[in-house]
This record gives structure tokens, C-alpha cells and sequence, in this order.
């Protein structure tokens, strides 16, 4: 069989989880990992990288074309919906194969007192009047939460900004793994509300179990669309498409 030039659409854990599976066991592949370059401390990752986005559909699709891509991997985060829309663009331009890998969403379990919301405002308008949420949402997220100067909110993030939309306590760093870190440091915050988009995946749960185990209330930002099949939940999966 000849050698795919494989396009990772990364920035996640399973697409890292990817890349490495990809990189042990098809190693006569040439894999490219792109990656939005959001953070400035990537973590090393197998392949080439490619850091940046693509102009749109065209420019992916041009891209592909540029570097004779055979397999295209959407393997970006469950609510980046636009590079998602790209990715099924470009296939359709180029007639490249592409496979959405969608980590499956969390689900509610007893215990758990989630406020659905289906965007950003309406996250900000579940929130009651002086309550302190932790924003667990990222930079780019946050401007909605401008409109509540009556707010106390808590936000981490992996880099430092000096350009946030409004006054709050800052947090610097990545969420723990252990539910009772996340449980002591909402404790020690004094937090109140936990808000989060419904990301799914193990990486950044332990901040919804600590939630639960506090009895906080937790808005959660439910997904939009789904990308269009092939849709597939794990790295497995992808392996297997990969092989067929």
C-alpha cells in the first residue's frame, strides 16, 4: 500500500493521542499535525507541526492540494465549529477523505445540578445577581461576561493577558487531573458557580466531579451541531478508518 500524507487537525487530547499511535505504528506515513497556536508552550508532538490557521475552506483546501494530502483528520476541539465546517469543505473540494474524531460529551449523573445554556449569553444569564463564577472557557470566550459588572469572576488560564474584558482573579495554569485539587482550589476561590462548555473527555473532568462533590452549580454550555459523518468517538476508530 502507498504511503498516506495524513492531516491531523489537532489541538487536543486524542488528536496528541492520534499522532502518536499514528507516528508507532505507520511509520512509512508522512503525518502533519496542525495546530491553532493559541498557547504559546506547545507540547511536542510527533510529525511535522503546522501552527496557524488556513484562510477558510479554500485555504485548507489549498493546502491540501500544496502538500498531497490523502487522509484528513478532524481532530479539533468539540466546539470549534468553524475549523470543523472547513475541514468538510475542503474534503468536498479536494475529494480527500476526512473523518471527524468527536470525543463523546459528559453526561449528568446524581449529584450533579447543571443549568443547561446554549451559548455564551446565556451562560452569563444564568448566573444570579454577586455570584463569583470560576470561567473555565478560555481567552477567547470570555467577552460575553463583560455585561455583568455585578460579578466576581475567577478565571484560569495557561498563559498570562494583560487584555482581559473585565476586572477578575486571575489563575495560572493547566486543570488538574484530581477532582480534589479542583475541589480545594473552588474552595479556597470561594467560587460559587462553576461555568464550562460541555467538552467532554477525562482531561478536564475532575473540575465538574469536584463541582458535584461541593454541591456547586454548574452552567453548562451545551454543543452545537455535530460535524457531518464519518463521525467516530475514539483514536481506535481512526486507526481503523486509517487502515481500510
Amino acid at each position: 500500500m502507498p504511503a498516506e500524507t495524513i492531516l491531523v487537525l489537532g489541538g487536543t487530547a486524542e488528536a496528541a493521542a492520534l499522532a502518536r499511535r499514528i507516528a508507532l505504528e505507520r511509520p512509512a506515513d508522512r503525518l502533519i499535525v496542525s495546530l491553532a497556536g493559541r498557547t504559546k508552550a506547545l507540547a511536542p508532538s510527533p510529525g511535522e507541526s503546522r501552527i496557524g490557521g488556513f484562510g477558510g475552506s479554500m485555504g485548507l483546501a489549498e493546502y491540501v492540494c500544496a502538500e498531497s494530502v490523502t487522509r484528513l483528520v478532524d481532530a479539533t476541539h468539540p466546539f470549534a465549529v468553524g475549523m470543523s465546517r472547513n475541514a468538510e469543505k475542503a474534503a468536498a473540494l479536494t475529494g480527500v477523505p476526512r473523518i471527524a474524531l468527536v470525543r463523546p460529551a459528559w453526561e449528568a449523573i446524581e449529584g450533579d445540578r447543571w443549568i443547561a445554556a446554549d451559548c455564551l449569553a446565556a451562560a452569563r444569564d444564568a448566573l444570579p445577581a454577586g455570584a463569583r463564577p470560576f470561567l473555565a472557557l478560555g481567552r477567547q470566550h470570555l467577552a460575553p461576561f463583560a455585561a455583568r459588572p455585578d460579578l466576581a469572576p475567577v478565571l484560569r488560564m495557561v498563559d498570562a493577558s494583560d487584555d482581559l474584558p473585565f476586572p477578575a482573579e486571575v489563575i495560572l495554569g493547566k486543570p488538574d487531573s484530581d477532582w480534589q485539587v479542583e475541589a480545594a482550589l473552588l474552595t479556597r476561590l470561594g467560587v460559587t458557580h462553576l461555568v464550562c462548555r460541555n467538552s467532554g473527555g477525562a482531561a478536564s473532568y475532575a473540575k465538574v466531579e469536584a463541582a458535584r462533590r461541593l454541591g456547586l452549580p454548574v452552567v453548562m454550555i451545551q454543543r452545537a451541531v455535530p460535524p457531518a459523518p464519518p463521525i467516530v468517538g475514539d483514536v481506535a476508530a481512526v486507526m481503523d478508518w486509517l487502515a481500510a
